[in-house]
């Protein structure tokens, strides 16, 4: 299995991408996240990868972060998703707004992703419910980070994550865990 791919970026052409790597150039199909994120032709590239094997080819899929990745296997599992289904649902949408539509069981959100109806955004917030951490795909940074904090404080004390995230909504950016388990309480018991 090839896990990771670093070396030069050799061409851009959405939403494949060739990295070439001590003289072989590989072809990767990368999410629209990715893509905008990838440095200029010629400049050094690293990419976490997945290789799917089907019987007429092997095709290789590229992600800037875990996340993207972890994303990208867990849509896969899914009976009737394929690879090209969750590049779709990555490209139109971000790690962390997908770990939180299901969290939330928001199917509006899914439909909006081209290729995506209600039938198959309803199964993937079933299929996926309890596999997407709440923090998949946050940025590494202390207000992430606390978010995530909060968020597992309030399903410790036994509510739904569901509650849990909704009360994240009402919180001012950046604050602290121990402030924002306060507030998010508050807002809990009002509600």
């Amino acid at each position: 299995m090839i896990g990771k791919l670093t070396g030069t970026l050799g061409d851009k052409n959405p939403p494949q991408v060739l990295v070439e790597c001590n003289g072989v150039g590989y072809e990767v199909q990368v999410p629209m996240s990715t893509f905008y994120n990838l440095p200029a032709r010629g400049a050094a590239v690293s990419l976490l990868t997945h290789l799917v094997v089907r019987e007429d080819a092997h095709i290789l899929y590229g992600f800037e972060t875990p996340g993207e990745r972890e994303a990208f296997r867990a849509l896969i599992r899914i009976t009737g998703v394929g690879p090209r289904t969750a590049l779709a649902v990555l490209s139109g949408m971000s790690v962390s707004d997908l770990a939180q539509a299901v969290s939330l069981q928001e199917a509006a959100r899914l439909v909006r992703v081209p290729g995506i109806g209600k039938k198959t955004a309803e199964r993937l917030l079933l299929e996926l419910k309890g596999k997407l951490g709440p923090d998949l795909g946050a940025p590494a940074g202390a207000a992430a980070g606390g978010q995530s904090d909060i968020l597992q404080a309030l399903m410790a004390l036994g509510y739904s994550d569901k509650e849990a995230a909704a009360s994240l909504k009402a919180l001012p950016a950046g604050v602290g865990v121990a402030e924002g388990i306060k507030l998010a309480l508050k807002a809990l018991s009002r509600g």
